[in-house]
């Protein structure tokens, strides 16, 4: 899967699964505290009952009186009685901050009930019966919930990919269409490229022809071809390239490929200047140096206005080139570097350097940055 149909999947399932399970998680969010109100109210009920209980054996030890007076009391409940001042009398318990004007109430992990007396059976006038909370019921709750969640995650994570998967598909043969049309333009691309340039050198080196201008455009353009070809081929291909890597003298091939660009160079009047440490070696496959090297120059040159700038810097471990020309807006930044997208119309090219570039960067895990102002000038800038 490509690196753009990757990224139009997962912006797809982001937006997918975050809405699902938003809702999901709300609709069990609501479900649970529903069926945590219930569990509560058939505790509370208990409450109830053990009340109605207690206020009986006050009757009957009110109406006998009997010595000694047995205060009725019932595991695992708490209760204690109050007067009409609400002042306490006697008890299993004697909570504090009572909450009179309530009927059920709740503080910390105990469910608290307060049971109106009348008539006042042994002077008291309220009954106060506690239980701490069952959490059983309600943590048996919360595990079939959160196994409801994660199935739910799982299914809607399958579905959105299936669904994913349909959604990029008319892309995905887009791509294949155009790839397949890469493919077999390049193919027919290679032999007059080929033979064009051959030509172009044995024009310069055997015969001292007339029109030296009309061969240097020639030369540009097929080299401009060239390198196209290069690129269509390397992109075609980077997925099942076997590389090769091993210790390469950039200082050389650099200066073979400034060699190779020098017509466009002269076309355009560049004023070039050079900073290249000698000897500068890095492990890498050659082919890859290669594209890296090109596309990175050609941007510099075919973006360059007339007469700019170009300076080209090597060292130890980095790379950078700097050029005078239209530069790259600044929200254009951002996106530059995606498959066929141009920061500029007005210039040829397919838009895949940049993609190159960064399929290699990545490859090789080095650091690749770009400084722009429109109409100024672009930095370029890698490290190894």
């Amino acid at each position: 899967m490509l690196i753009s149909e990757k990224r139009s999947l997962f912006r797809f399932l982001t937006i997918y699964l975050s809405s699902t399970l938003l809702l999901f998680l709300l609709a069990t969010v609501i479900l649970y505290n529903y069926q945590k109100h219930n569990i509560l109210d058939t505790q509370m009920n208990r409450l109830h009952l053990e009340a109605q209980k207690n206020v009986q054996e006050l009757r009957v030890l009110h109406s006998t009186f009997t010595s000694p007076l047995i205060y009725p009391y019932h595991h695992p409940f708490q209760s204690a009685i109050y007067d009409i001042n609400r002042e306490y009398i006697f008890g299993s318990f004697q909570p504090k901050d009572i909450l009179w004007d309530r009927e059920f109430y709740t503080q910390k992990d105990k469910l608290f009930y307060i049971y109106p007396i009348k008539p006042y059976y042994l002077g008291a006038s309220y009954l106060l019966v506690s239980k701490t909370i069952n959490q059983e019921p309600i943590i048996h709750l919360q595990k079939i919930l959160a196994l409801f969640l994660l199935i739910a995650l799982i299914f809607f994570t399958l579905l959105g990919l299936f669904l994913g998967k349909l959604f990029v598909a008319p892309m995905k043969e887009s791509i294949e269409g155009m790839n397949r049309f890469i493919q077999d333009t390049t193919h027919e691309l290679n032999t007059p490229i080929s033979t064009i340039l051959t030509n172009i050198e044995l024009l310069d080196t055997i015969y001292n022809c007339e029109g030296k201008n009309e061969r240097k455009r020639i030369e540009i353009a097929s080299k401009t071809l060239s390198r196209l070809y290069e690129d269509l081929t390397y992109l075609k291909l980077n997925h099942n390239y076997h590389r090769d890597i091993v210790s390469l003298n950039i200082t050389e091939i650099l200066y073979e490929r400034i060699d190779f660009f020098y017509t466009m160079i002269k076309a355009k009047s560049l004023n070039l200047e050079l900073n290249i440490e000698p000897n500068v070696i890095l492990d890498i496959d050659q082919n890859d140096a290669i594209r890296l090297i090109d596309n990175i120059l050609s941007n510099a040159i075919k973006y360059n206005k007339k007469g700019g700038d170009l300076k080209i810097i090597l060292g130890l471990n980095i790379f950078e080139v700097y050029n005078s020309g239209i530069g790259i807006k600044k929200e254009d930044l951002r996106t530059i570097h995606y498959r066929f997208s141009r920061g500029s119309q007005s210039e040829g090219g397919f838009g895949i350097g940049l993609d190159i570039i960064q399929y290699i960067v990545k490859q090789y895990k080095f650091k690749f940055s770009i400084k722009s102002i429109q109409n100024s000038y672009t930095k370029v800038n890698l490290k190894w």
